[in-house]
């Protein structure tokens, strides 16, 4: 059963008509980066939608809510992603509330054959003359997505 918690995005929102990237990960998951956008207030949100491509029921591996002992403990996510701006050689974790929760999707652990859900992740945001950051996330591809806004 796929289990998506409450703070996925709605709709099509984010939803580019040419996607970023397309990330192959295990299993026949595919990553479709759809958006990223810089808001105003620092924060960077890349949107997408993870497919299962095969014919199926895959299981979401629990790598890609990364090793940070503080967030196994807030159950599956995709809390594993990192950006990397190339300029300033620095690298950018999925940020976390207070309570310790990642700012992304989270509850995924199954999908049907050919099942798709739009995702979400917030990270900091890097500074405005940078335009393009390398996106990572666990047992996926890795990819160049350019920033909007």
């Amino acid at each position: 059963m796929t289990a998506v918690s409450g703070s996925a995005p709605r709709g099509q929102q984010g939803l580019a008509s040419t996607p970023l990237a397309e990330l192959q990960g295990q299993n026949d998951l595919t990553l479709t980066l759809t958006s990223a956008e810089r808001d105003p207030a620092g924060y960077l949100t890349v949107r997408g939608e993870l497919r299962n491509d095969g014919s199926q029921q895959a299981v979401v591996p629990a790598e890609l809510r990364g090793d940070e002992l503080s967030v196994l403990k807030t159950g599956p996510s995709l809390a594993g992603a990192t950006v990397t701006d190339f300029a300033q050689r620095k690298r950018y974790y999925v940020l976390r509330d207070t309570s310790g929760h990642p700012l992304t999707t989270t509850g995924l652990t199954t999908l049907k054959a050919s099942e798709s859900v739009h995702v979400f992740l917030q990270f900091p945001a890097p500074p405005a003359s940078t335009t393009k950051v390398g996106f990572q996330l666990p047992l996926f591809d890795t990819a160049t997505i350019t920033i909007s806004g």
